[in-house]
């Protein structure tokens, strides 16, 4: 039987070996609550603050400053929930607060934007460029006096583009600089200093993640993409920031998250934040394969389109359209053959229009129907890459003449 070949690691990674090891201990003998002063409940509090020391480093910031979730979907909630509806109740008149995001977000950031601006929060949705990217000209001209907060996502999910964070992040420095002075409505007082957010989801892996150097006051990382478990995000929120939770209860996570700590989940998402550091040298490997896998494609299938770039974009995400073909039937006809891609988002994959990412691109409604992507991880091979480009040729052959498609 042939071997499952998966090229969908932006979807979710497989639990590596170290990482359930390290959960292993506390799913069986140490399964105390992490708020009891009993010996069972130190334990599992050691290997809570233990995690959350291990993210502390990796992002250059206090151990007090990672906050625990139940997701990376929940950490981003927090953060835009957190700064913007306490600002839309404290503010009153025509002033509403402004947010920032982008038209390629990710949906756990575009949701809460969506829901706060029927809430009365004021939004722009900046645009990109055909390859994906913000232009720092438009994001500065966005900005206003009530800006309360700017989401975006770090790497795009779907095309892998990575974003200018850092220039970013100094063009609103900047503006704090310039404009705090002329603030005499104390209301607007939150307004004065716009928040920064972003999405690390997709980046964590592979691009230098720390807080300071990016300069944000709001990071979410999530545990199924990088090796780790599911169930588990966290969220770097800056000492100071105003932030508000969502959840309320025992006061667990400094009193932005309530519930009992998943100790188990934490203690593999602690490793799995250790490994990438020695995963380092596997992003040369791994876009070694991406690239062999792009002119295999070009190379073997005509009317094929990149969507996005490979310059300025994760190792491991290709996102090609192959036009006169659904993008489904393509994923259908590979996984029959053992090979795992996707159409896009796993979080939205159900939705059959098409990627608000690729359309903000500009592609067309049936380029983004076709379109199929393609993401590696530390464990693809070349030997997989061989037998994905012996397959896909006569499949996207076999669907085309059913659709009745004529190469140009």
């Amino acid at each position: 039987m042939m071997k499952s070949i998966y090229l969908d690691y932006a979807s979710t990674t497989p639990l590596a070996p170290e990482v359930l090891k390290a959960m292993q201990l506390y799913l069986t003998r140490c399964f105390g609550n992490p708020s009891s002063l009993h010996s069972f409940g130190e334990k599992a509090r050691k290997a809570v603050e233990d995690s959350r020391k291990k993210i502390a480093e990796f992002l250059f910031c206090l151990p007090e400053e990672i906050i625990f979730t139940g997701s990376a979907t929940e950490a981003s909630n927090l953060a835009i929930f957190g700064i913007v509806r306490p600002s839309i109740q404290s503010i009153e008149g025509s002033v509403k607060p402004h947010i920032i995001t982008s038209s390629i977000e990710h949906k756990s950031v575009f949701m809460p934007c969506r829901i706060l601006e029927d809430e009365g929060a004021e939004l722009t949705y900046l645009p990109v460029t055909k390859e994906g990217f913000i232009k720092i000209s438009d994001f500065k001209k966005a900005l206003k006096k009530n800006t309360v907060l700017v989401s975006l996502i770090y790497a795009n999910n779907e095309i892998g583009a990575i974003q200018p964070i850092g220039e970013i992040a100094k063009a609103i420095s900047a503006y704090r600089k310039s404009h705090i002075a002329n603030y005499n409505d104390k209301r607007l007082a939150i307004s004065a200093m716009p928040y920064f957010h972003i999405d690390a989801v997709q980046a964590v892996n592979y691009l230098d993640c720390d807080v300071k150097k990016l300069g944000v006051d709001f990071l979410t990382l999530s545990g199924h993409k990088i090796y780790g478990p599911k169930g588990i995000g966290a969220l770097y929120v800056k000492n100071g920031s105003p932030i508000k939770p969502l959840i309320y209860g025992g006061g667990q996570e400094g009193g932005l998250r309530s519930g009992t700590e998943n100790t188990a989940a934490i203690a593999g998402l602690g490793e799995a934040i250790r490994q990438i550091a020695n995963g380092k040298s596997q992003i040369a490997k791994i876009r070694k394969l991406k690239n062999k896998l792009f002119k295999g494609i070009l190379k073997n299938i005509s009317d094929v389109k990149l969507n996005g770039t490979l310059d300025n974009s994760l190792p491991n995400i290709l996102n090609i359209s192959f036009r006169g073909v659904e993008g489904e039937a393509i994923e259908l006809a590979l996984d029959s053959e053992g090979i795992a891609v996707s159409t896009g988002s796993a979080c939205a994959a159900k939705d059959l229009k098409p990627s608000h990412v690729l359309m903000a691109l500009g592609v067309s409604p049936k380029d983004s129907h076709g379109a199929i992507r393609f993401s590696l991880g530390k464990y693809t091979t070349e030997r997989e890459i061989d037998r994905v480009l012996k397959v896909l040729p006569g499949i996207i052959e076999r669907l085309r003449k059913i659709a009745g498609y004529h190469s140009k």
